[in-house]
């Protein structure tokens, strides 16, 4: 297994876990933070808004991480050797240019 391919599979796994977190939250305020937000429901927890928080920026930053890294591991499967562009440029005829100065 490649190291781009560890990557890739990295940043899957992070994407999930980050769009579990979001979904988790609520934009206006309720969601899982209203739910279990008192302060004796469900063992006592009470700062979920901001787990639910740094957990958001946490993974989002690993994401961000994870995709740099896997850029520079990636080889690409051409290279500029292999580009057909280049091997039409170079066997193309060279183009003759005129004298600057032509006799008279």
């Amino acid at each position: 297994m490649s190291t781009f391919s560890i990557f890739l599979v990295l940043i899957t796994i992070v994407c999930f876990l980050l769009i579990v977190v979001i979904m988790v939250q609520n934009p206006k305020g309720g969601g899982l933070s209203s739910t279990l937000g008192g302060s004796t429901q469900m063992g006592g927890v009470q700062k979920t808004t901001d787990f639910l928080d740094k957990s958001t920026w946490t993974l989002a930053t690993i994401l961000i991480a994870l995709i740099l890294l896997s850029s520079l591991s990636f080889t690409g499967t051409l290279s500029d050797t292999d580009s057909k562009i280049i091997e039409k440029t170079e066997t193309a005829a060279p183009v003759q240019n005129a004298p600057a100065n032509p006799a008279k």
